[in-house]
């Protein structure tokens, strides 16, 4: 059972969900990509191809660390607003919850760049009444998420 799901309170519905933007596997991709293109090269290579076989082997672990890294972050990650307030839970064994009722909140600040906006991802920032919510980062669907929050 998902985490917003198991502190929801009685008569608490969820009105949107979201999670990381899955631009968030693009590093891991890239040094996959790069990887494999050292490999290639290595095949025409007779003086370093033992160092480039290498090199690529390097890279392409180093990729795979990445990529789980920002499954298991995306996996790990709920973001949720409910028609009470907002959840934002991350983690898997050491847990961080925030959680800001509706009521207190009073702006939501999106900043997208162009690839953002050409890709649907973006940041968020909160602000409630005397405090203000941790920065979410590389969201997707961040207009969406706005609206969510702004609406009544």
């Amino acid at each position: 059972m998902s985490y917003v799901k198991h502190v929801l309170q009685k008569d608490e519905t969820v009105r949107y969900l979201t999670t990381y933007h899955w631009i968030i596997y693009l590093p891991g991709l890239v040094l996959f990509v790069v990887g494999c293109a050292v490999w290639l090269a290595s095949v025409n290579a007779a003086s370093l191809k033992d160092l480039l076989v290498l090199l690529a082997m390097l890279l392409v672990v180093v990729a795979g660390l990445l990529l789980f890294s920002a499954w298991f972050q995306r996996w790990t990650t709920e973001i949720a607003v409910t028609n009470k307030r907002i959840i934002y839970k991350r983690g898997f064994i050491r847990r961080k919850t925030i959680e800001m009722q509706m009521d207190k909140v009073t702006s939501v600040d999106v900043e997208q760049s162009i690839f953002g906006r050409i890709l649907g991802y973006g940041d968020i920032r909160i602000e409630g009444a005397g405090q203000s919510f941790e920065e979410l980062r590389t969201i997707a669907s961040p207009i969406e998420f706005r609206n969510h929050v702004t609406a009544e």
